[in-house]
């Protein structure tokens, strides 16, 4: 019965995904906070669907600890889930991603209208440059910026290595890091088709202030709130 339902699922999110993506490039001519509005309904259908159809529900706890102003925000990575549920859980933001993500047929073509900081990181310190004049200008506009410290998607129960860029970028723009740790990796694993029904846990954390601290104490930080804050599966 999970398989059949993952297969709709799946089926449905592909449809949704290219349809989307057309919509996504006719609203070019508009501004990026009204872009932002409606490529998101994609997300909010996606949402709807993967609770309906698989049965994976959320809870959040801590949204009292979002800042009024637009922050860093550095979570754990471990599943697709998340690149489309924050959207309905954080303020309008943007993603630190790679920039080969942009060419991913349909998928890629929505995210580049949503005004990403999109980074090649075999570019060394140019890609650096890239990411705080970026990230300065997308703070200034009311945009929240989601970094994955790890930098890709980890399975439940292991730790990637916690890159520091996220925090540099923090340290240097002046700004509040809000950590997050969740579970959905045990609901939709990574690269799998089979989806398992239940409840993921997203749990965020209090602001940490960057200033007078160095980006390395600064990721330690986050590393060790995130790991040792990730929830069990409820369901």
């Amino acid at each position: 019965m999970n398989l059949t339902r993952s297969l709709i699922f799946e089926l449905l999110r592909f449809a949704l995904t290219v349809i989307f993506s057309i919509v996504a490039l006719l609203t070019f001519p508009l501004s990026s906070i009204r872009r932002y509005q409606i490529i998101t309904l994609w997300s909010h259908w996606i949402t709807f669907l993967a609770k309906y159809i698989c049965g994976i529900r959320y809870r959040v706890q801590g949204l009292e600890n979002i800042p009024d102003n637009p922050c860093v925000i550095l979570s754990k990575h471990q599943s697709a889930w998340e690149t489309f549920a924050f959207q309905t859980i954080f303020p309008p933001q943007v993603w630190v991603l790679k920039k080969s993500l942009l060419f991913v047929p349909f998928f890629g073509w929505g995210l580049a209208m949503m005004n990403p900081i999109a980074i090649d990181r075999s570019s060394g310190p140019r890609a650096l440059k890239q990411m705080l004049t970026q990230g300065k200008n997308r703070l200034k506009n009311g945009w929240y910026i989601i970094v994955f410290p790890e930098g890709t998607r980890i399975a439940p129960g292991q730790r990637g290595k916690y890159q520091i860029g996220g925090a540099w970028l923090s340290a240097r723009l002046q700004s509040d890091i809000v950590p997050v740790a969740h579970n959905a990796g045990e609901f939709w694993p990574k690269n799998a088709l089979l989806k398992k029904p239940g409840t993921i846990t997203v749990t965020i954390g209090k602001p940490i202030k960057t200033a007078h601290q160095s980006p390395a104490d600064l990721i330690q930080q986050v590393e060790e709130w995130i790991e040792t804050t990730m929830p069990n599966s409820t369901e």
